[in-house]
């Protein structure tokens, strides 16, 4: 049995040790259609430096001789491009070139001289002697790239350039040092700006994939070549596991491993969780894509144990959350305001119209549509419908949306002076046993806590907001924020997870209500008589009944006057059987 290549990324291991690899070769002839100096944008974790590691086997001149056995049972094995194994191939993780903000440049210098020198010494049967010696006796990495890339335009000779993660090295001194930091570098004589004009008129062949388009704006005078293939739909689905490739690798372990059940629950269990990315306008409605890592994270236990993952999201996942504290963290004021009003919008309504930018350099970050759309770029949105003049921009699923969550839990302890924090073992009780008033009543006191020191979060909809932050984030439900119920939208149902958590018993729908703390008793009364009729008629929807099948079902009221919580009203409580 072919074992998973969790956490592997280099083409030729996966090869020599026959693990599970999903093909994308087919779209090395739709890449060598499109221009010459290719860009491709992609978030984390979707398989980009595994496919680059793929390119580079396939094209790599000195990897003729073993195209066969790389390449055989490959779409590509069977369909060769005029290309392949044609170039001597230069590759930079720029991933691995930072370091702290005192030695940025030496450090920077010393992986390219690293990779460089690795280069010359590979392909050293294609140059004279004198010329390897040349390359190795510099220590500098800019002197390294000329002799190289002159030496091989005198002889004629190929180079194809791989760069992966180009723009992590500036990003994360964006992030952490600030942008006047970051201006050093891609501006003037920055050393990597640069060390990116040398690029230009040296490669027959470049592809360049990273996370964002905010560095190679600010390059744009040094590096102006590239061809931006990421919002095509030829290229929707060649970073990503498409359905029927994770259901092609169901059928495979299920034939030859521990995995039990239905590939149709299997699918309907992760679906919600990793799916539904799109990219490309012009695939919404026709084809999403998986986070591969994602996915292989939800196999791993699955093949071992027969069991699927306790928690549906990795915990590398759950630390994406701190991309969104630095972004708004970028700087304090209104636009930082501005900036967490977006995020907090989003995470109550699950999306926003925006127009897509596809470069922008880093001055302007924090300009509202720059902002959204490195949302975007960073997976916490995906494309919902619109058009080229106005995207319709979603959240893309669960894994995300707790992502959202968790970034406005930290918000409001960030505001608050004194300690909020959600209680995953008061929402074990809720979801195992059906003790519900420790968690309803915690919200209710970090929701006053917060009025004190926030005016702006009174109303009816920073309620309902706050109590989805809350609700969203238990580790033993999914939060299912205004699911059509029998012609109507229930504020909240909360279903539990019972394919990881099978000792979950309870579920639940709530009605949040609001009125203004100097309403009178009559108005308050009118909201609670309304959300026991809306709890009642949601209830008994058949939809509702098969995904609550075996636990018991609680309706409940919560009614604010002002900031002040009133004691919750339980509407129902019942056992559905199916």
């Amino acid at each position: 049995m072919k074992r998973l290549p969790y956490g592997i990324s280099d083409f030729k291991r996966i090869k020599r040790d026959d693990l599970y690899y999903v093909d994308k070769t087919m779209y090395l002839s739709l890449l060598e259609d499109e221009n010459s100096y290719l860009l491709m944008i992609r978030p984390r974790r979707f398989g980009k430096s595994l496919f680059l590691s793929m390119v580079e086997a396939y094209y790599d001149v000195n990897m003729k001789d073993r195209f066969q056995e790389l390449f055989s049972g490959l779409w590509v094995g069977s369909h060769p491009t005029p290309l392949a194994n044609k170039f001597q191939v230069m590759r930079f993780d720029f991933s691995k070139a930072g370091g702290d903000l005192d030695h940025l440049e030496e450090k920077f210098n010393r992986y390219c001289c690293s990779q460089l020198d690795a280069f010359i010494y590979k392909y050293k049967d294609f140059y004279e002697d004198w010329v390897v010696k040349a390359v190795l006796a510099t220590n500098r990495a800019e002197d390294k790239l000329n002799i190289i890339t002159i030496t091989a335009r005198t002889k004629e000779l190929s180079l194809y350039l791989i760069v992966d993660e180009y723009d992590n090295f500036t990003n994360d001194v964006l992030a952490h040092h600030g942008k006047e930091k970051f201006e050093a570098l891609t501006h003037a004589e920055g050393f990597y700006r640069q060390f990116f004009k040398l690029f230009k008129d040296s490669f027959e062949r470049i592809l360049m994939f990273g996370v964002s388009p905010v560095t190679l704006d600010d390059l744009t005078s040094g590096y102006n070549i590239d061809w931006n293939i990421s919002n095509l739909p030829d290229f929707n689905s060649m970073l990503g596991f498409e359905e029927k490739d994770v259901r092609q690798m169901l059928a495979y372990y299920k034939e030859n491993a521990n995995v039990r059940g239905d590939i149709d629950d299997i699918i309907e269990d992760m679906k919600p969780w990793y799916d539904n990315y799109c990219f490309a306008l012009k695939s919404f409605g026709r084809e999403t894509v998986y986070n591969c890592d994602m996915v292989l994270y939800y196999l791993n236990p699955l093949l071992k144990t027969g069991e699927p993952p306790e928690n549906l999201i990795d915990k590398n996942i759950k630390m994406d959350a701190s991309k969104l504290q630095m972004l708004v963290s970028l700087d304090r004021g209104a636009k930082r305001e501005d900036r967490i009003s977006s995020i907090e919008n989003i995470a109550n309504r699950g999306y926003v119209d925006m127009r897509l930018e596809t470069s922008f350099p880093a001055k302007e970050l924090l300009d509202r549509n720059n902002f959204l759309s490195l949302m975007y770029y960073y997976g916490m949105l995906t494309v919902g419908g619109g058009d080229p003049g106005l995207y319709h921009m979603i959240i893309p699923n669960e894994c995300v949306r707790q992502q959202y969550w968790r970034f406005m839990i930290n918000i409001y302890e960030d505001w608050c002076p004194q300690p909020i924090k959600p209680d995953q073992d008061a929402y074990r009780e809720m979801v195992y046993n059906g003790v519900w008033e420790p968690v309803i009543s915690n919200i209710g006191k970090a929701f006053l806590e917060l009025s004190s020191v926030r005016d702006s979060i009174g109303g009816e909809h920073n309620v309902q907001g706050f109590f989805k932050a809350w609700l969203g984030v238990c580790d033993y439900s999914i939060l299912c924020p205004e699911m059509e119920l029998n012609y109507g939208y229930s504020d909240f149902v909360m279903l539990p997870l019972r394919n990881h958590h099978p000792q979950a018993k309870h579920c639940y729908i709530f009605e949040i209500k609001y009125v203004k703390q100097s309403a009178p008793a009559e108005e308050a009364n009118a909201k609670y008589v309304e959300a026991e009729a809306q709890i009642k008629q949601y209830a008994t929807t058949p939809r509702l009944l098969k995904a609550i099948h075996g636990c018991t079902l609680h309706g409940i009221t919560v009614l604010f006057r002002g900031p002040h919580m009133e004691p919750p009203r339980p509407i129902l409580k019942f056992e559905v059987y199916g």
